[in-house]
């Protein structure tokens, strides 16, 4: 691992190495985790606790430093601690951090977000993009009256019980398409099909047309390695929801900001009926929305039936921290570079697999990548659960000791920000040559 200069060290209290701080958090966290994927399961090695953040780069409790490309899983696409974020919440947190009252931020942040979406004429924050998902359904069944969903292979929209049938995400990595605790009733209310086959769709909704509230799908999908859609693919499920009066729900948790300045149907030309966010929406505080035609939104309470609460939603650091990101993304305008350098970061990866005899295939989507270790293509879950998960391991940890940190998952999307030079580039393309030499070997 390269090392730093140790200025992490202490920021976790009582720390004295990772292995002590694993022990500990293993006898008073399942697994010793927050979050699953956290623990590395998917690809050994060896997991961190993280101390700081600054640009492109963590550092772990232990001093050592690692260029970034999971950047909390993507909400930082201006990179760790961005001096204006900080600020904007430092600066509210002096007047109180949560009131349990409106506060102006929602306002503002509500506004600009309208402004880039034009799907987006009102929306409702909560607190994850779990939630986002979650209230989205609700809704969406309690317009059309109907309660079936239809979802897709591989697309992760949160833990929600509805959600947890043919996930991507932690989920498949866990090689767990269900989860004990989702009552059968709950889960017979989602019906699946594969992404990007159209057909498949139209079939579904020739069986069960007139009980489907929704479809919902991550436009590009970001939990089972990167996924584009197919030429026509959104387009065609925006005729048949239309046809058979069911709503489209673009989960734009993953792509809203990522795949354009106006997300996944700025990019793709596509309207749906609601919106979810989170990720970049909230500069690295928790948080998620969910919005749409007005027609929809004025059903959720108060202004209609459907309920829909939270003590902490729309809290005043994270609307500090949102609005602080977008105002220097529309400010400086990165949404181009960002696209060119994640497509060269791509290009070089998969050129330096050809020339080891490597399989391997990718995409980049605005500031989003992935890289799928399988000859190609990959228009589906099925499809990249083809990939090489045993050699990706290998190579995710021989990156990590090198010092360039992926996420701990064939079955998740890489990310960049605008703190990822030129030389950042170059730097990872020589680490990933490398760490898949030594993955052959290893093998």
């Amino acid at each position: 691992m390269t090392g730093g200069d140790g200025a992490g060290r202490a920021a976790v209290a009582g720390a004295t190495d990772q292995e002590e701080l694993w022990r500990r958090a293993r006898d008073v966290m399942p697994g010793g985790v927050s979050s699953p994927v956290r623990a590395f399961n998917a690809v050994g090695g060896e997991a961190f606790f993280s101390a700081s953040g600054r640009g492109a780069h963590l550092e772990d409790v232990e001093g050592n430093r690692y260029l970034d490309y999971v950047l909390s899983w993507g909400p930082l696409i201006l990179g760790h601690a961005h001096p204006e974020v900080v600020e904007a919440v430092q600066r509210a947190a002096e007047e109180g951090v949560s009131f349990g009252t409106s506060v102006p931020g929602e306002v503002e942040l509500a506004e600009t977000v309208r402004e880039w979406f034009p799907g987006v004429e009102m929306l409702r924050f909560v607190n994850s993009g779990t939630e986002a998902t979650m209230s989205a359904v609700r809704l969406a069944r309690g317009v059309t009256g109907r309660d079936l969903v239809l979802k897709f292979d591989g697309c992760y929209h949160g833990h929600g019980d509805s959600f947890l049938v043919e996930a991507g995400s932690g989920v498949a990595t866990f090689g767990l398409p269900d989860s004990p605790g989702v009552p059968s009733a709950v889960s017979e209310l989602t019906v699946t099909a594969p992404f990007n086959d159209l057909e498949a769709v139209r079939r579904v909704f020739d069986r069960h047309g007139d009980r489907l509230a929704a479809v919902i799908l991550e436009p590009v999908v970001g939990n089972a390695g990167l996924i584009p859609p197919v030429d026509g693919f959104l387009e065609g499920l925006r005729e048949v929801t239309r046809d058979h009066d069911a709503l489209l729900i673009f989960d734009e948790v993953m792509t809203g900001f990522r795949a354009a300045r106006g997300g996944a149907q700025e990019r793709y030309g596509v309207e749906p009926d609601l919106t979810t966010m989170g990720k970049v929406l909230g500069g690295g505080l928790p948080v998620g929305a969910f919005g749409g035609k007005r027609e929809w939104m004025r059903e959720v309470a108060p202004d209609g039936p459907v309920y829909q609460a939270g003590t902490l939603s729309g809290n005043p650091l994270a609307m500090a921290a949102g609005l602080a990101q977008l105002r220097v993304l529309d400010r400086e305008d990165p949404f181009d570079e960002l696209a060119d350098r994640a497509e060269r970061l791509v290009d070089g990866i998969l050129e330096r697999a050809r020339e080891r005899g490597i399989p391997a295939t990718g995409a980049a989507v605005g500031s989003m990548w992935g890289v799928h270790f399988t000859d190609g293509p990959v228009h589906s879950y099925d499809d990249a659960r083809e990939a090489d998960a045993s050699f990706f391991a290998r190579y995710h940890r021989e990156c990590l000791e090198r010092g360039v940190f992926l996420a701990p998952s064939a079955f998740e999307a890489g990310f960049l920000s605008t703190a990822h030079t030129e030389e950042d580039i170059d730097r990872t393309l020589t680490v990933v040559g490398e760490a898949m030499d030594a993955a052959r070997e290893e093998a």
